[in-house]
């Protein structure tokens, strides 16, 4: 059953033109300070959205610099003196406040503007105490200044080191410290750690760095240039600083894209984690035939796939030349074309001699087109972005929007739930061509019926506002078989409906019940004479008053198949179908799992286990965007695996057992195998454990869960089905948008190495009077042939508080 739209969901029409919108940004290393509004405006008019600007000035650094020398200077004096001892070692230096000439930026409009950058001198994982000290300080104060002036967004270089397969490397954790007491000082600001998709960023100007005044260099960094490419490296270095950081919801990654494209499980990886921005530095781009800068086929489908994520990023173009109008300024000389109030300097220029000066000038200045490039592409790939497909346009708004399953049994709907998952045409075209082919068996097979006059009776067990109803009387049309359709619903608002229907639209042909499906006795009939196959009489027992129903119609599946009690419905309105003949549509559904990254759900369930105590024991449907699949399909270990099926209609006997257990009964035997329950409910209860296979390092967050569904099998026209799974639901059931997955989340996220294996436990449980999941999850390594050893277990999850009830 669909969920109801999320209140700040986007709406979309038929006739949406969708063109995703760029906002796109310039970087300059060296930009001419301080960026003034002119300047602002200037690169507006180009194109650009916005800047960067350095948040502290060459002067400031070569004041921290000096510092630096200073006491390392006075430390190799005390070192190579007489008498010295490590107690007599001066302390770390305090760099002392900014002064005006320290820094470019105060507060003001333009200011709001610009994106900060830090310094990317700093080493914040510096080995040497005194360096990785320093960096903080400087680090601190950027941030506390940029906060200070409301500087909205600012980017901070990555790591020196991703790696921390060395012995002697603890700068990663360093760093991630760092950035942790970061995002304490700037309460309001957002935070981008600016890091490459994978390796290391060449050719970045060092000049002035920190690093070689530190005096114990690490090891990483003697053996980078000669290490092999670990593509998972940097994401795994951003996994440790998120993860040292509680997931907060105001760190984000500024991507840098490389020239060569990863592997797609790379790229699906990033696609999982909070980008702010993707980076494009020079060496990104490639050069057409005409010269001009271009990106290639699998860059444009990367970029095409980031920039459908719910928080589209931004996109920076990195050192691909000046704002024109701005490249043959010096620092601090960006002066608006209006200043002419200087009136001295050399006389004018004769014609002859200005005309001499522009052709020189046009020699080694580029055209502001060419400046320009770069951003005109983007802005031609904006233009010619593929349409987005029936379910993108049908979820905008819904991604990654947590949302707790419905309780269909014990509330009553409001009309706009039931009105969102009737628009979906695929679910019930799938459901009328089941009824048809059933309808067209029935009649073909000759059985008999369950209505006095011949017809195949048809109920609707749940109908809420009447689609199925339709369907079925359409279906009949098709077929030319005579139906006689009963339409039974507990909710006394929707019945009201139903009558409406029936008097204005159905021709007064369907009979309408309000009644708990599970409560029905079946249509009423006469008292005189068998009914068809459903009553047997005899002398001594008169006909009942109620009949059979030959096909049972119900779209109770919920996200997971089972979630929304559709075992526990059809077990309890199971009575009245035809105990020969009789088929249910749907006739069997299945649950399916598999292991998923989504930090942006788990930040989202951490920030509401605050308030809440259940946010992290609740089963959410969702539809699942920003997300990686772990597992890898292998043979007999494929990505997305059964976790159990449901059968309908159950044998008698099943019944019969689950009816003697009921209340507590001697024959129904000691109770359930859930506290406080007597065990009629107990053949609905399932456990399955499932082993997955993952190439790749990865978190654990939580299990996605689909369903399929077989509506209708037999006969020559096949099986007709529904699918959610990402795998099968173009096979099944394409472009179908009434169920969005369901989420298990793990209360800790479970890291687990390369070429892991993930064994995921799950039990459907029960106690009679609700239904409820528990999960746990295992990540093993292979030590052997067939011997595995447990890294660890997350903690296990349990609905019983929030368990749907009977």
């Amino acid at each position: 059953m669909a969920q109801h739209p999320p209140a700040d969901a986007e709406s979309s029409s038929p006739a949406d033109e969708y063109i995703p919108t760029f906002y796109i940004g310039h970087h300059e290393s060296k930009r001419p300070l301080p960026v003034t509004d002119f300047a602002l405006r200037l690169a507006q008019d180009f194109g650009y959205d916005m800047l960067t600007s350095p948040i502290t000035s060459p002067n400031f650094h070569a004041r921290v610099l000096a510092l630096i020398s200073s006491h390392l200077s006075e430390l190799t004096a005390i070192e190579s003196g007489e008498g010295y001892h490590k107690n007599s070692i001066p302390p770390v230096p305090i760099i002392p406040p900014l002064n005006p000439v320290d820094t470019p930026l105060s507060p003001g409009d333009t200011v709001s503007q610009l994106i900060g950058y830090c310094s990317p001198w700093i080493d914040l994982s510096s080995s040497d105490p005194l360096i990785s000290n320093i960096s903080r300080q400087v680090l601190n104060i950027e941030i506390a200044y940029a906060s200070f002036c409301g500087v909205g967004n600012v980017i901070i270089p990555g790591p020196r080191s991703y790696s921390s397969d060395t012995t002697d490397s603890d700068g990663l954790i360093q760093y991630a410290r760092a950035i942790q007491e970061a995002l304490n000082i700037g309460n309001y600001t957002q935070f981008a750690i600016h890091i490459p998709m994978y390796g290391h960023e060449q050719g970045k100007d060092t000049t002035g760095d920190f690093a070689p005044f530190a005096r114990n260099p690490r090891l990483s960094e003697k053996t980078k240039e000669n290490k092999e490419v670990d593509l998972f490296e940097t994401w795994d270095a951003w996994n440790v600083i998120r993860s040292v950081c509680k997931y907060n919801s105001r760190l984000s990654v500024a991507l840098a894209l490389p020239r060569q494209m990863p592997t797609e499980s790379l790229q699906s990886r990033w696609f999982a984690e909070p980008l702010r921005m993707l980076s494009f530095s020079t060496s990104t781009f490639l050069k057409n035939k005409g010269g001009h800068p271009v990106l290639s086929k699998a860059h444009q489908q990367l970029l095409s796939k980031y920039m459908r994520l719910k928080q589209t990023p931004w996109l920076l173009l990195e050192d691909v030349g000046p704002i024109p109008g701005l490249e043959s300024t010096e620092l601090g000389s960006v002066t608006s074309p209006s200043d002419t109030s200087n009136t001295s300097g050399p006389p004018s220029p004769t014609p002859a001699e200005a005309a001499e000066k522009v052709r020189d000038s046009q020699k080694v200045q580029a055209k502001p087109k060419d400046l320009t490039a770069h951003l005109i592409y983007l802005r031609y790939l904006q233009r010619n972005q593929p349409p987005r497909t029936t379910i993108e346009k049908f979820g905008s708004g819904y991604q990654d929007y947590l949302q707790a399953p419905l309780q269909p049994l014990t509330d009553n709907l409001e009309s706009v739930t039931y009105e969102v998952f009737e628009k979906d045409p695929v679910k019930y075209d799938n459901y009328e061509l089941a009824i048809v082919q059933a309808l067209a068996d029935w009649s073909e097979q000759s059985k008999p019926t369950s209505s006095p006059t011949g017809a195949v009776v048809i109920a609707v067990a749940g109908s809420g506002r009447g689609p199925l109803v339709t369907r079925a009387l359409r279906a009949s049309q098709i077929t030319g078989v005579p139906v006689e359709v009963w339409a039974v619903e507990k909710n006394p608002n929707a019945y009201v409906l139903l009558q409406r229907h029936n008097a204005e639209d159905w021709g007064g042909v369907v009979n309408v019940v309000k009644s708990d499906m599970r409560a029905w006795k079946g249509p009423l009939r006469s008292n005189v004479g068998p009914i068809g196959q459903a009553v047997t009489t005899t002398a001594a027992a008169p006909a009942s008053p109620y009949g059979k129903v030959d096909i049972l119609v119900s779209e109770l599946l919920g996200s997971f198949a089972d979630n929304e009690l559709s075992p526990e419905c059809l077990d309890g309105v199971q009575h009245v179908l035809a105990p020969q003949y009789g088929i249910s549509i749907p006739s069997s559904y299945t649950a399916h799992l598999t292991p998923i990254l989504a930090p942006r759900l788990h930040a989202d369930i951490s920030l509401r286990a605050g308030s809440d105590k259940t946010a992290t024991n609740t089963p959410y449907v969702v539809m699942l965007h920003a997300i990686d699949y772990l597992a890898s399909s292998v043979p007999d270990h494929p990505r997305f695996q059964e976790a159990w099926e449901f059968n309908h209609p159950l044998p008698a006997a099943t019944l019969a057992i689950a009816e003697a257990r009921r209340g507590g009964g001697v024959s129904g035997g000691g109770g359930g195998s859930m506290l406080g329950g007597d065990g009629a409910n107990e053949h609905n209860t399932r456990y399955s454990r499932l082993t997955f296979v993952c190439k790749d390092r990865g978190v654990v967050n939580g299990l996605a869960g689909y369903f399929e569904a077989v509506l209708y099998d037999g006969g020559t026209g096949g099986k007709v089905e529904l699918s959610t799974r990402p795998d099968t639901i173009d096979l099944k059931s394409k472009d179908m948008i009434s169920w969005f997955p369901i989420f298990f989340p793990l209360k800790t996220p479970l890291y687990f190495p390369d070429d892991s294996e993930l064994d995921v436990s799950i039990w459907r449980q029960t106690d009679d009077r609700k239904v409820w999941y528990e999960w746990v999850v295992d990540s093993f390594v292979m030590t052997g042939p067939a011997k595995r050893m447990r890294l660890g277990t997350s903690e296990v999850g349990s609905s019983r508080k929030v368990g749907c009830l009977m």
